[in-house]
């Protein structure tokens, strides 16, 4: 922009110098046309226009004096208010970037170029709005969400709690019974209160790695053997291609936690009696990691928002599988801080997670 500026302050100068110069040679060829012009006709003694300019003659140098007096400094009262002038159209231009419009903004010939940027400004405001209006809004449907679904197991735990409170008689096995849903639906309510948190922390803070040398096969393979009793609830088997002491350096709680989320992710949504595959490939210039499990297809469409803050692939919000939508946009962080990639593909009712993680970070 300052260069531009340059170009147009230097472009005013070199119009107020051209004009100076014709205007200065102009006069005395005008004078001398003038001349020219008087000195074929006839004139009378008694003829006023005469009188007039021998009048004019005596007093020939004041006149032209005042000529160019006159001349030189409306030229530069005119040039002078020209830098004024176009400093009010982009004034005027940018308090409409306060509050962008649909409407272009036309600036004078002479701030093409500006225009053309300050253009580019509306757009981008324009699209900045909407992207605060769309992620104020999830956030705004996020803690109505979440209130529905604390407020699910909430009750569920109170409900049972009160039944073993106020009935002494239960027998032991419907006693277990009871306080085996509470404690599952009190296990929910911190797993939702905890993704609260995380949701403070992912917009308050920022992501520092702590780095050390990690046995990824032996992590996958805990993380994996963890999951065994969910996987039980719907008959579901891990089908593992890990390498064998794969060493990498890396924030091993945060690589932890994206692995957690993604297998999690896929047992949520995996079709009851399948298969998930995880494999673990080293080679000399990265780590790949890939989840994949058999369930509904991902539309296109929805693939390419998935990694998006607060979006959610049950739209049906069910409390025994949805989340806050926030744990694959934390999960794309991670793996970006790793300088690492993190996509998914998803066809024939199958999902597939991959992550590319470099060798040296």
């Amino acid at each position: 922009m300052n260069k531009k500026n340059n170009q147009l302050a230097n472009q005013i100068l070199l119009q107020y110098i051209v004009t100076l110069i014709i205007f200065i040679v102009g006069i005395p060829l005008l004078i001398v046309l003038a001349i020219m012009i008087a000195s074929n006709q006839t004139w009378y003694a008694n003829d006023p226009l005469y009188k007039l300019l021998r009048s004019m003659m005596d007093y020939f140098f004041i006149i032209i004096g005042f000529i160019y007096v006159s001349g030189i400094l409306g030229i530069t009262i005119y040039f002078m208010r020209k830098p004024i002038e176009y400093m009010d159209e982009v004034v005027e231009a940018a308090r409409t970037l306060a509050n962008p419009k649909d409407e272009v903004i036309y600036l004078s010939k002479a701030l093409g170029s500006i225009e053309v940027e300050l253009n580019l400004a509306r757009e981008q405001g324009i699209r900045n709005a909407m992207v605060a209006r769309e992620s104020e809004q999830r956030k705004n449907d996020l803690v109505i969400y979440l209130a529905h679904d604390l407020k699910t197991p909430l009750t569920s735990v109170l409900g049972y709690l009160s039944l073993l409170k106020e009935e002494p008689d239960l027998t032991p096995e419907t006693r277990a019974k009871y306080t085996n849903i509470a404690f599952e639906k009190a296990e929910r309510l911190e797993y939702l209160v905890n993704e609260f948190f995380d949701i403070t922390r992912f917009n308050l803070t920022t992501q520092i790695l702590q780095t050390e040398k990690v046995n990824l096969s032996f992590m996958l393979e805990q993380i994996c053997f963890e999951f065994s009793p969910i996987l039980k609830e719907k008959n579901l088997t891990f089908d593992l291609h890990i390498d064998p002491n794969v060493e990498y350096i890396c924030d091993s709680n945060k690589l932890e936690r994206v692995f957690d989320n993604l297998i999690r992710n896929a047992i949520n949504y995996s079709y009851d009696d399948t298969q998930i595959t995880l494999s673990l490939n080293e080679t000399d210039e990265s780590v790949e990691v890939k989840v994949l499990n058999q369930g509904k297809t991902i539309p296109k469409e929805i693939s390419n928002r998935i990694f998006e803050q607060f979006f959610r692939l049950d739209t049906s919000r069910q409390s025994t599988t949805g989340g806050t939508g926030l744990g694959l946009a934390i999960a794309k962080e991670i793996i970006e801080l790793h300088k690492g990639e993190i996509q998914v593909k998803s066809e024939n009712e199958e999902i597939e997670f991959t992550i590319q993680l470099p060798k040296e970070l």
